[in-house]
C-alpha cells in the first residue's frame, strides 16, 4: 500500500513498530475494491491483531480484540463502545507512543495465543 502523504508515512511508522513488537507478525493486504484499490493492511499472529485503514483525514488502527486488552496509556480513542473491537485514530501531525503501542501489540499477540 503506497500513499505519498502523511497517511503513508503514518502507516510506515506503525508497520515498523508492529514488526519491532512482534518479528513473527504476518502482514497481508485484504479487501481490495474499486473504491480502495490498495486494500487494507492487516497484521496477524495466531489470529488477527489489527487493521490499518486510511481515510481522508485519519489512519484508523482497529484491534480485533481490543476490548479485551489493557490500555494503561489510553491509546484507544475510537470505537470505545464496541463489545470486541477498539481503535486508535491517528490524524495528521499526531505522534504515537512507541513503547505503549508495542506493549499493546505484544498483549494482543499473547491474547491470540491464549485462546
Amino acid at each position: 500500500m503506497e500513499m505519498n502523504d502523511w497517511r503513508g508515512e503514518m502507516l510506515a511508522r506503525v508497520r515498523t513498530l508492529i514488526k519491532q513488537a512482534d518479528p513473527d507478525v504476518i502482514e497481508e493486504v485484504k479487501w481490495r475494491k474499486p473504491s480502495n484499490p490498495a486494500g487494507v493492511p492487516t497484521w496477524s499472529h495466531e489470529g488477527l491483531i489489527c487493521t490499518g485503514e486510511t481515510y481522508k483525514d485519519k489512519v484508523k488502527l482497529t484491534f480485533a480484540k481490543g476490548a479485551a486488552l489493557e490500555d494503561p496509556s489510553g491509546l484507544f480513542n475510537a470505537s470505545l463502545e464496541g463489545k470486541a473491537r477498539r481503535a486508535i485514530d491517528l490524524f495528521e501531525g499526531d505522534t504515537i507512543d512507541a513503547k505503549a503501542f508495542k506493549a499493546l501489540i505484544r498483549e494482543a499477540v499473547a491474547l491470540n495465543a491464549s485462546v
